[in-house]
């Protein structure tokens, strides 16, 4: 769980300041700090893991070492049998690092000097203290030996962060510790959250260390966890003598043959998510399902692209690419919606998704992208690798500039798909939401996030705070789901059944005076 975190993300270097403002400004000496971040993990390790009676940490050289050190020499003055590996020679110690090392000895910790011939690791709890936040190149061949051997077990608490996750963009810099709980400390590191950040990490543990809250004033904000709670103000009001028409129309193009199901599952999930008027333009062969799926979506068959003239002025929003194919058809449609929005509104706003984001990256120099318009995209890592000519190991390499770099480009907001997904306009900030669960990794989840941030561009919300709260909405609705039906077996449909629930939770409505 997350919620109880704060919702200020910080890239490493800040971190480091935020530190170094504690140590100089606030005279909060360096070894301080690090007994009371060992302390602060070794208590979470007893409350995780009350019954076990052994503890194995593997210490590297740095001040993350030392955080581990201190660990080792809590566990034995409590009792614990500890085993403690150090992959640097006691000798190049230095600083608070060797201070927390000469501690633990004090108190009965005789730290071995850790091989790949070292006995595996059985039956205790696995401490990782081997790389903290400075690491940014390849790790190197020893540690990953370490790495692997600290994978053997399951029971894993990480400090600071996972050994060989990149803590400012989640990525895996050739090998990482999967921990089963993390915690961390003075402020919470953005990599922690996107990527391979929720994976490798397991639940996020998080404190202070008690250092003054000044000094969080003098460092900038990488980014802002978001989850429902954070934004749920944004949520519309409704009030009592509200209509449909008050909420907006929504027009969802797409569905091609053999597709037609994208387009059901974004106009529904519109529909659960507050939208006055919800209309979808498919081939015509799909709307005897769409009335039968969902009554309440107006469905319009589509043979040709001359067909939107008696939608499109109408609408509040347009949802484009839920199975719109990428034949003549689609293409015919993103053109004709580029060039009404260009010549005729280009106030209407507009969400790109799916196979619209492939044709935009394809025909780029054909397509007739407004230089100013209120879109969202939202692509995944592989349409976005598309949009950028790259490959999705750059994207995920780095999501955050992946992010930025599509938003200046096409002028919109840009929602980067993912564990951790990341929200970006042309000029505002990073938003990395945290709700959502693995079960959300099947077909039909991108329609049901279009559908609901559809929605919310139809009730009048900007681009940006719509992206920013459909990514939590979608995440929260999938938890519920995940709750009544596990992760394995949820699909789209049970997120979109489920969005009422969700909405319950937060929704705002203005009582009739009496």
């Amino acid at each position: 769980m997350t919620n109880s975190l704060p919702h200020r993300l910080y890239f490493a270097k800040h971190v480091r300041e935020l530190d170094r403002l504690a140590i100089e400004q606030h005279h909060i000496p360096g070894f301080e700090l690090m007994g009371r971040a060992g302390r602060v993990a070794f208590q979470c390790l007893l409350r995780e893991w009350p019954h076990k009676s052994a503890v194995t940490v593997f210490c590297g050289g740095g001040n993350n070492g030392g955080d581990g050190y201190i660990v080792a020499g809590l566990a034995a003055e409590h009792g614990l049998e500890v085993v403690c590996y150090g992959l640097v020679s006691p000798d190049k110690l230095t600083g608070d690092a060797k201070t927390a090392y000469e501690w633990a000895k004090d108190r009965g910790v005789e730290p071995l000097q850790w091989s790949s011939d070292s006995p595996p690791v059985q039956g205790s709890v696995v401490v990782d203290a081997l790389l903290g936040t400075g690491l940014a190149g390849a790790v190197r061949s020893d540690y990953v030996q370490a790495i692997n051997a600290i994978n053997e077990s399951s029971e894993v608490l990480a400090i600071d962060i996972p050994s060989g996750l990149h803590s400012d963009s989640g990525a895996i810099l050739n090998a990482s510790v999967k921990a089963k709980h993390t915690v961390t400390f003075i402020g919470l590191k953005v990599g922690l959250f996107t990527g391979a950040g929720p994976d490798r990490a397991g639940c996020v543990h998080f404190d202070t260390l008690a250092v003054p809250d000044a000094i969080y004033d003098a460092v900038p904000v990488a980014a802002n966890r978001t989850d429902l709670s954070a934004v749920s103000q944004w949520l519309p009001i409704r009030r009592a003598a509200d209509h449909k028409g008050r909420f907006g129309k929504l027009l969802v193009i797409g569905g091609d043959v053999g597709m037609g199901g994208a387009a059901l599952l974004a106009s529904e999930a519109a529909c659960r998510s507050g939208a006055g008027l919800v209309y979808v333009a498919t081939r015509p062969q799909h709307l005897a399902a769409s009335l039968a799926r969902c009554p309440e979506v107006m469905a319009v068959g589509l043979e040709s692209a001359d067909e939107l003239a008696a939608l499109l002025p109408q609408m509040s929003a347009v949802v484009i690419g839920p199975g719109l194919g990428k034949t003549e058809w689609g293409r015919a449609l993103l053109v004709y919606l580029l060039e009404f929005v260009r010549d005729c509104n280009p106030e209407l706003k507009l969400l790109v998704d799916a196979d619209a984001l492939t044709l935009l990256s394809a025909n780029e120099s054909d397509l007739p992208w407004p230089s100013e318009m209120a879109c969202v995209l939202t692509p995944h890592p592989g349409e976005a690798a598309r949009m950028l000519d790259t490959d999705v190991a750059t994207i995920n390499h780095n999501r955050f500039d992946a992010a930025h770099r599509l938003a200046v480009k096409y002028h919109g907001v840009v929602v980067l798909k993912g564990a951790g997904s990341v929200v970006k306009s042309e000029q505002g900030a990073f938003w990395v939401n945290t709700s959502g669960n693995p079960g959300m990794a099947t077909g039909g989840m991108g329609d049901v996030l279009s559908g609901i941030l559809g929605a919310l561009l139809a009730q009048g919300l900007s681009p940006e705070r719509s992206a920013i709260l459909a990514v939590a909405v979608h995440g929260s609705s999938a938890d519920i789901a995940a709750q009544k039906k596990g992760y394995m077996g949820l699909l789209a449909s049970d997120v979109i059944h489920c969005l009422p629930a969700c909405f319950s939770l937060y929704e705002r409505v203005e009582p009739i005076d009496e």
